[in-house]
């Protein structure tokens, strides 16, 4: 059997793979005792998108996670998924250096470049395409994998179901699609919006908004959270207030104030399981490397089971399920983004 392009289906996965994050050691092991297949983490700089203070790993506890993780048959991922810069460009092979010495699973690169480096120096290393090399076509995902033999693709959260399928059946590659979390207004990896307001990119740095420029304060008129100085949201009372990050600020367009760019929602594509399934997606990913250990457990848990039911063939979401992961929702409320539209 061949794909339409010519190219042999290996590497598809039979069984689709629980992709989970941990930021800390307390959340790999989390993710690790709920049932996780994968755990991605990041290490404590700016290789990763996650370059948050009090975030990710310093070595030791990187090899303690592995020890917990290989101990159970779980499988750790590096993310070193940000762009090098030429001053610093040794700072990201050393981050690959690193996966290969520590005896991670897999890294997950952006970069050509690095990717490049990767399969010359390492050349045993598994490599996953991450979701910051933006490709949403199979022929982009076809060209890392004869250049640099890439195993997996992350896709951005653009891509509706019919498109994801259409990738699937023409790329040797496995392909992994986000499950649940937060979700991207931008095509990962493309972001300009808060190196608009901060001056650094997301892209390079690691954070969308970088703790330094995130101010809360609160006035008469309610709590306000400003980037760098520009006002992004304000609270009322008894509204939940969320981290701020641009795309999903409240602005005045017209005469009416409201979130005019994107929602504060989080992807729920529990109920398309079945369909991800049948297409052959490989992997499903949980996106939540800055959240806390409760949440990582209670996706995890949730997804497990979800997951097992799928492959028995009983796969109807179940109240609990929808109503648990609902708690953990930014905004406390779900959508299934660009899987699902309707007008096309």
């Amino acid at each position: 059997m061949t794909t339409t392009n010519g190219l042999p289906p290996t590497g598809k996965s039979a069984r689709i793979e629980l992709v989970c994050p941990a930021g800390n050691l307390p959340s790999l092991r989390a993710a690790v005792d709920n049932g996780a297949d994968s755990v991605y983490i990041g290490l404590r700089d700016n290789t990763n998108a996650r370059n948050f203070g009090g975030l990710n790993f310093e070595l030791p506890a990187a090899r303690d996670g592995l020890d917990y993780a290989h101990r159970s048959g779980t499988k750790v991922l590096l993310a070193i998924n940000t762009y090098p810069q030429p001053a610093t460009w040794q700072r990201w092979t050393r981050a690959v250096d690193t996966a290969a010495g520590l005896g991670f699973d897999a890294v997950i690169i952006a970069d050509a470049g690095l990717m490049r480096y990767a399969v010359r120096t390492h050349p045993q290393l598994r490599i996953h395409l991450s979701v910051q090399g933006s490709a949403t076509s199979y022929e982009a995902i076809n060209f890392y994998h004869r250049h640099f033999n890439v195993r997996r693709a992350v896709l951005p959260r653009v891509l509706s179901l019919a498109q994801v399928e259409q990738v699937i059946r023409n790329t040797p590659v496995e392909i992994e699609v986000f499950g649940f979390g937060s979700l991207c207004v931008m095509v990962e990896g493309r972001c300009a919006l808060s190196s608009y307001v901060t001056g650094e990119s997301p892209n390079m740095t690691g954070a969308c908004s970088p703790a330094k420029a995130v101010r809360w304060e609160q006035k008469a008129s309610g709590l306000e959270a400003r980037l760098n100085g520009v006002l992004i949201d304000r609270y009322g009372a008894n509204e939940n207030a969320a981290y701020p990050t641009l795309c999903k600020g409240r602005f005045k367009a017209g005469d009416d104030v409201y979130y005019a760019i994107e929602e504060p929602a989080s992807l729920n594509a529990l109920e398309l399981l079945p369909e991800l399934d049948r297409i052959g997606v490989a992997a499903v990913k949980i996106e939540g490397r800055q959240r806390s250990p409760a949440y990582v457990a209670a996706v995890t848990r949730v997804w497990r089971q979800a997951l097992d039911a799928c492959a028995q063939g009983t796969a109807a979401p179940q109240p609990r399920w929808s109503e648990e992961l609902r708690r953990m929702s930014e905004g406390q409320s779900h959508t299934l983004g660009a899987y699902h539209r309707p007008w096309k």
